[in-house]
């Protein structure tokens, strides 16, 4: 059975934390929130500018396959709170969802304002204390908490902690990592954080003529095909290589092998929706008085955006296989700082079964600060919020 707990602090306003103050106070427990920022759920707020990803409509077990790594704890919290329930919190909320055409789940009106209002209106009247502006220093000697705030360092005593920091990514919006210092100090296991879901470099970089009239355009369709494992989709040409979901859906991927081998190789597929054959088939027909670029354009309608990709990976190979297999060599992996979410954090062996610092007794962690990653489409959320609701119960356990 939960023991009675009257009083917690949650360090972090993000996702993670909002869930673990909302079942922290619905059983009764006094929640002060701190937030290091104006305000809260800022990160949240900007994923929402393109529509809310909420979750993920596909089937459970192929959902849960999505998180690297899984350990039992996260299993479990993910068990305890599917999309399904995800879903039906939303809507408790008085948001409607629905299943888009890639299985994303979004909010009727594809905003996150709405759905964060709600979700603070539901924890003021559940009577959590917000603290804006109270960036964590870390602990005193005797143990309190230890806060820097526009009207000088605040100390608050010794009480249960739960730690929803967030990771690296994105560090103007609150997510700075600086937490691993005061962590590493105290004992706690970590991996180092690593970017993820991001955008990457190529090798030698892109010609200026490509950079000029087609950085920001996206490469659509396209098939990519990296370590055995293919994926079709669309991706984005930046000033420095590439992005977009189908580079976010292999960034895991791609990391590690930069990071093992210093470079990754990938193949794109121009053209998925002719096979191997047609693709051969047609250009044996020989382009005659046209261009290159211009018989490419009538036999396959091929972009200016893939014509300008071809012509900047081709070389010597020949046309028909770089049309179906263009290779493509990645260099670097972008800055943490610019990534959508990060890999890497607090070792899932540093928390015992009740989501709490093994070095740290009575101080608990949940989110995007533990070592697990997943792509985009949902899952990060999704996540977030499963653990920060899971950290909370195992407070009270």
């Amino acid at each position: 059975m939960p023991r009675p707990l009257s009083h917690a602090c949650v360090i972090g306003a993000g996702p993670a934390g909002l869930a673990a103050a909302e079942c922290l106070s619905a059983a009764g427990c006094a929640v002060d929130l701190y937030d290091a920022m104006p305000s809260v759920g800022r990160k949240f707020l900007l994923a929402g500018r393109g529509g809310l990803n909420l979750t993920h409509g596909e089937p459970y077990e192929r959902f849960v396959t999505r998180f690297t790594p899984c350990p039992p704890l996260l299993r479990a919290a993910l068990d305890a709170f599917p999309p399904q329930a995800l879903r039906d919190w939303c809507e408790d909320l008085g948001i409607a969802t629905f299943v888009g055409s890639s299985n994303r789940v979004f909010p009727l009106d594809l905003k996150a304002a709405p759905l964060l209002r709600a979700w603070l209106r539901r924890l003021h009247a559940q009577g959590v204390r917000l603290h804006s502006r109270h960036r964590w220093l870390g602990w005193t000697t005797d143990g309190a908490l230890h806060f820097a705030t526009p009207a000088g360092e605040v100390i608050v005593p010794a009480a249960p902690t739960l730690l929803a920091l967030g990771g690296a990514s994105w560090p103007r919006l609150g997510s700075d990592g600086a937490w691993q210092t005061l962590l590493h100090e105290a004992g706690v296991a970590q991996h180092p954080l690593r970017p993820s879901n991001c955008g990457f470099d190529v090798q030698g970089g892109w010609s200026t003529l490509l950079r000029e009239r087609h950085a920001g355009e996206p490469i659509k369709p396209v098939a990519l095909s990296f370590a055995g494992r293919r994926q079709a989709g669309e991706f984005v040409l930046t000033e420095t290589g590439v992005e977009g979901s189908l580079i976010y859906a292999f960034s895991a991927l791609l990391r590690e092998a930069i990071a093992e081998q210093g470079s990754a190789r990938l193949e794109l597929d121009l053209l998925p929706q002719h096979s191997a054959e047609q693709v051969r088939s047609q250009l044996a027909r020989g382009q005659g008085s046209k261009s290159l670029s211009s018989f490419l354009k009538s036999q396959f309608k091929l972009s200016a955006q893939k014509l300008a990709l071809l012509h900047e990976a081709r070389g010597e190979l020949p046309l028909a296989e770089a049309l179906k297999a263009l290779p493509l060599v990645l260099a670097a992996p972008r800055p943490i700082a610019e990534a959508i979410s990060s890999a890497g954090g607090i070792a899932w062996e540093a928390l015992d079964a009740h989501w709490q610092l093994q070095a740290r007794p009575g101080v608990y962690a949940c989110g995007e600060m533990l070592d697990w990653e997943a792509p985009t489409g949902g899952y990060l959320l999704n996540a977030c919020i499963a653990t920060g609701r899971a950290a909370a119960q195992g407070m009270r356990s």
